[in-house]
C-alpha cells in the first residue's frame, strides 16, 4: 500500500524573536481535507506557526513538512491569505495584477503571463464577486473588497493547502459570508484549509476541526473533542469566561470582549 503524505506535518517545532520564545515543541499532523480554525489569545504564535509553515520566519528547533517536503520544493502547491495588516496597500498595482501573482508559480516570474494565467484570474475574481472591479487599484478598495481579492489570488494558485491568516478580520457581513463559503467550497473539492482565526463564538460554525494555540499546543482534534470548557480555559486562561448554552456545548466568551474590545 503506497503511503501518501499528510497535507502538513509539524514536529516539535520550537520559534523564537530575540531569543524570546514564540512557539515551544509544536506537533501536529493536519489530515487531507480538513477546514481548521486556528484560535488562541493574542501572542499565542498563531501567525508566526503560519509564516513558519512557510518558511518565512525560520525555527530554532523542529521541522515542518507539506506533503512531505519542505515548504521551497512544496510551494507551487501551498495558497497564502496574509494578515491586511502586513499589505502595502498603496502599492501602484491593479486588481487583476494582485490576482495574476498567484500564477507565478506556474508561469515562472520571467515569463509572460498567457491568456490561460489571465483566465484564470478572472474566473476567481468572479468566484469572489470582484470582476469589476479588475482594473482598480488595490489601494482604492474597501477592506472588504481588498480582502476578497487576495482570497482570489489564493484560488489561482490553484493549491491543495491554503494557509489564511485572520481573513475574516475587518470584513463586512456579506465578505465574511462569502469566505465562509469559499471555504467549504474548497474543502467540498478535497483542498486542505488552515485558518487563523479570532472570534471563538463563529468558530463552531465555520470549521470541522479547532487547533488551540498559546505558545504550546493545547489541543487539536474535531469540534466536539477541542471546543470544551477545560481545554479553551487552558488555551486562554484567566482571559476566557466559559458560559454554556442548552445543549451544554462550550461557548467563550472573553473578559476584554464584554468590554467592547475586540473579540479574541
Amino acid at each position: 500500500m503506497v503511503h501518501i503524505p499528510p497535507p502538513l506535518e509539524i514536529h516539535d517545532l520550537t520559534v523564537s524573536y530575540d531569543r524570546k520564545p514564540v512557539l515551544y515543541g509544536v506537533d501536529v499532523v493536519v489530515e487531507a481535507g480538513s477546514l481548521v480554525g486556528v484560535v488562541g489569545p493574542n501572542g499565542a504564535g498563531k501567525s508566526t506557526l503560519i509564516k513558519t509553515i512557510m518558511g518565512i520566519v525560520q525555527p530554532n528547533g523542529g521541522w515542518v513538512k507539506i506533503f512531505g517536503q519542505p515548504y521551497r520544493k512544496a510551494v507551487t502547491r501551498v495558497g497564502y491569505v496574509p494578515q491586511r495588516e502586513s499589505v502595502d496597500w498603496d502599492f501602484p498595482v491593479s486588481v487583476m495584477d494582485v490576482v495574476l501573482m498567484g500564477r507565478y508559480g506556474h508561469a515562472g516570474l520571467m515569463r509572460r503571463v498567457s491568456k490561460r494565467d489571465r483566465r484564470i484570474a478572472s474566473e476567481c475574481l468572479e468566484k469572489v464577486n470582484m470582476q469589476p472591479f479588475s482594473d482598480r487599484q488595490i489601494g482604492n478598495l474597501s477592506g472588504g473588497q481588498q480582502q476578497r481579492v487576495f482570497l482570489a489570488r489564493a484560488l489561482a494558485q490553484e493549491s491543495d493547502l491554503y494557509l489564511m491568516d485572520e481573513p475574516f478580520a475587518g470584513v463586512d457581513a456579506a465578505t465574511e459570508t462569502a469566505i465562509v463559503e469559499l471555504l467549504r467550497d474548497l474543502k467540498e473539492r478535497g483542498k486542505t484549509l488552515i485558518v487563523v482565526h479570532h472570534d471563538l463564538s463563529s468558530a463552531r460554525e465555520y470549521f470541522d476541526k479547532l487547533m488551540l494555540l498559546n505558545m504550546r499546543l493545547v489541543a487539536y482534534g474535531e469540534m466536539e473533542e477541542t471546543f470544551t470548557p477545560d481545554l479553551l480555559q487552558k488555551t486562554y486562561g484567566g482571559r476566557l469566561t466559559i458560559l454554556s448554552d442548552v445543549a451544554g456545548q462550550a461557548a467563550g466568551r472573553s473578559e476584554f470582549e464584554q468590554e467592547g474590545d475586540p473579540k479574541l
